[in-house]
């Protein structure tokens, strides 16, 4: 496997956590610099504000920097070849320069699978507001009212099991002294909730 090398501009480190600011794009390919890393990748990165002799030997870099100056950095290398200037490679690019099977896509939900899981939320959350508006966007995008009745249906049975285990705490901490002990160390002596979970014991 051939080494991938990338030259970065001026850092006080690689990561992106230095400083008062965060950089989520050098926080985000320290994570994939990392993974391609683990999958077999060889990549090398030099900084040049801690590095800049290997800017200076190299060649292919020394000129891009005569005619580009840091600005053009980061720089990603692959024998001497530039692959990609100016911004920081993609997990995806990455491992296509890198020769690794390509991450999965993140799953993406539609709008109107997400509509329905706001409407759910919105039953549990207890928000009038809410429902109504995502009740109004999920007509919008013609989803059914059998698929928002179920999604209706499911955050009222979040919202009842939520309510109902808060009930039984207050009836413990209302309850007698030992009741009152056995909630204040969060265990009932392996007593089985109305929900079917057991506490501990």
């Amino acid at each position: 496997m051939k080494t991938i090398q990338i030259f970065d501009p001026p850092l006080c480190c690689s990561t992106g956590v230095c400083g008062s600011e965060v950089d989520q794009s050098l926080v985000d390919f320290a994570a994939t610099v990392d993974w391609a890393k683990r999958r077999g990748a060889r990549i090398e990165r030099f900084n040049l504000a801690q590095q800049p002799l290997a800017f200076a030997e190299n060649d292919t870099v020394r000129v891009f920097l005569k005619e580009h100056g840091d600005d053009g950095l980061p720089l990603v290398l692959i024998e001497s070849e530039i692959v990609l200037a100016g911004r920081y490679p993609s997990r995806a690019e990455l491992a296509g320069i890198a020769g690794l099977e390509a991450p999965a896509p993140a799953a993406v939900l539609s709008p109107e699978v997400s509509e329905l899981v706001a409407l759910g939320a919105a039953i549990a959350a207890g928000c009038e507001p809410c429902f109504k508006h995502h009740y109004n966007e999920a007509r919008k995008l013609g989803v059914a009212r059998t698929a928002m009745r179920e999604a209706a249906r499911i955050g009222e049975a979040v919202c009842r099991t939520g309510t109902s285990h808060l009930v039984e705490l207050a009836e413990r901490l209302t309850g007698d002294d030992s009741e009152r002990a056995a909630a204040d160390r969060g265990c009932d002596n392996g007593r089985t909730t109305q929900a079917g979970a057991k506490c501990c014991g």
